[in-house]
């Protein structure tokens, strides 16, 4: 005979992970489940949708990073670390840290039109140039570069079954383009006038020295993006340029170049 209380079967196997999920869990979804499936491309348009979404971004933490990048550019590199285990992808999936750049990119190109007595067409011709050459098209080549040979040549042996993310070397781009951008076109800009565009010694030392710093940074924080990632080894040789860069500061001295007057010369002729 059956019993009233005849214990209800236990669940199915078949139960999908997806249906768990939507039970409310308060755990983050597995690794080996969340977006692993998801192509390149299904990634890049998500974070393309989020664009146009600012209530959706995270603009504090994205001025955290800004703020580290000068202080302690390791932290936010763990950050990096930290989202691999919990949305699979290193690369950035809020757009917020690129719409803050993008706001210092306008604001430092007001103060070039400032200090170059631009006029209006000559700003909108000189922001377009740094944003769409400086710092996207050149960001462009440099993070194919590096993703290339950290994929070829840099992988450990026991890892050929993972490789690097474009969008994260794109991202390593940004962070070292970051802190380059404020020393060369925000705090560079209060010396232009005063000291640097002087044929003094001590205006062609400071005016490369801020070069040299700005440039320095950007090959340090590069390699802080890729040293850090468990599945590279040897990425070592990524800070060999910096000695090429203090024989190529030593030498502008010595011939009497000033860069800045001349990068200045130079960006004035692009927009005129």
């Amino acid at each position: 005979m059956n019993s009233k209380h005849q214990s209800s079967p236990a669940p199915s196997r078949s139960v999908s992970q997806s249906s768990i999920i939507r039970a409310g869990s308060p755990l983050p979804v597995p690794v080996s489940y969340r977006m692993d499936c998801m192509s390149a491309a299904a990634k890049r348009y998500k974070y393309l949708r989020r664009l146009v979404k600012f209530q959706q971004m995270d603009f504090e933490f994205a001025f955290w990073q800004m703020w580290y990048l000068f202080t302690s550019p390791q932290k936010v590199y763990r950050i990096f670390q930290s989202r691999k285990q919990t949305k699979a992808q290193f690369a950035r999936d809020d757009p917020a840290f690129l719409v803050l750049l993008s706001a210092w990119l306008c604001g430092s190109s007001i103060g070039f039109a400032f200090v170059l007595k631009l006029g209006f067409v000559g700003f909108i011709k000189f922001l377009l140039y740094v944003v769409f050459v400086d710092c996207i098209g050149i960001g462009l080549v440099i993070a194919t570069f590096f993703w290339f040979i950290s994929n070829k040549y840099f992988i450990k042996p026991s890892c050929r079954d993972q490789d690097v993310e474009w969008g994260y070397a794109f991202d390593i781009h940004l962070n070292a383009f970051f802190p380059s951008l404020v020393i060369l076109h925000v705090f560079q800009l209060f010396f232009y006038h005063v000291l640097i565009r002087h044929d003094w010694f001590v205006s062609r030392l400071f005016g490369n020295s801020l070069w040299l710093l700005a440039l320095g940074y950007y090959i340090y924080i590069t390699f802080l993006g890729y040293s850090c990632l468990p599945i590279l080894e040897k990425t070592q040789v990524l800070l060999y340029p910096l000695t090429i860069l203090v024989l190529v500061y030593i030498v502008t001295l010595v011939i009497h170049w000033n860069v800045t007057v001349w990068l200045m010369d130079f960006y004035k002729n692009r927009v005129l």
